[in-house]
């Protein structure tokens, strides 16, 4: 048992010295249904470094939401090792988790997940003040977030007075208001037309280029071609890792 530990830390310095953000090992997930095992993920071994920009792709079904819940730590797998910056998250416990759910990654949904009621400067600011951040801080640090998505001149507006384009661009200065290690986004177009589409991916691809590390899943091959590697999942397992720039 000892032994585990050690290598298992050994195997986290190790990413770090090689700049993985993410990283998992034989990562599977079961679901028990009456005297029936699903494995919605089976066995993926994926590797992303820091500064890519990475999709994730398949059909309903194939296992790509799960393996993004596993990597969102937002579920924990039913066998394997999950790493992110080196430390070991499979193992963690749900406070450690919230943590690292809390720090290490940026959410961007397809519905937005906005508070209605909240101005768009507040609703960037709540992950600050779940950590603890004090306020005059958190409201700096939140209008940078904004004008990073060019916002900042509509930070005072609720959701009901933005457009779809304009409540995207506060989920993803939210998802980036505290410095996370991931950007991870889930369908982040789906809700849009297809010029507000082909926006918000511009921004995500300007939010690369400076520096972010940028995970995007979905199920549309032409939003997956903005990513520079596209991870093609199918059956629970990586059938095809391709660069694509």
């Amino acid at each position: 048992m000892a032994t585990a530990v050690l290598e298992k830390a050994a195997r986290g310095e190790q990413l770090k010295r090689d700049n993985v953000v993410i990283r998992t090992y034989d990562l599977w997930k079961t679901y028990v249904m009456g005297d029936q095992e699903i494995h919605a993920v089976s066995g993926v071994d994926v590797e992303i470094k820091r500064g890519e920009y990475v999709a994730i792709m398949g059909p309903s079904g194939s296992g790509k939401s799960t393996l993004m819940n596993l990597i969102g730590c937002l579920d924990t797998p039913t066998k394997g090792e999950y790493y992110i910056n080196g430390n070991l998250v499979s193992e963690m416990s749900d406070d450690d988790l919230a943590r690292i759910r809390n720090k290490e990654i940026g959410f961007v949904f397809q519905t937005f997940n906005l508070l209605p009621r909240a101005t768009a400067l507040h609703n960037v600011e709540l992950p600050l003040i779940y950590s603890g951040m004090p306020s005059d801080q958190r409201i700096e640090r939140a209008k940078d977030a904004l004008r990073s998505v060019d916002l900042e001149k509509r930070m005072h507006h609720k959701p009901s007075e933005l457009s779809g384009g304009q409540r995207q661009r506060v989920a993803i200065a939210r998802a980036l208001v505290n410095n996370p290690s991931i950007l991870l986004a889930d369908e982040p177009t789906g809700n849009l037309d297809s010029a507000t589409g082909v926006e918000i991916m511009g921004l995500f691809e300007r939010l690369y280029q400076q520096g972010n590390t940028i995970v995007l899943v979905t199920h549309e091959r032409d939003i997956a071609e903005y990513a520079h590697r596209i991870v093609t999942i199918r059956d629970g397992k990586v059938s095809k890792d391709e660069r694509n720039r």
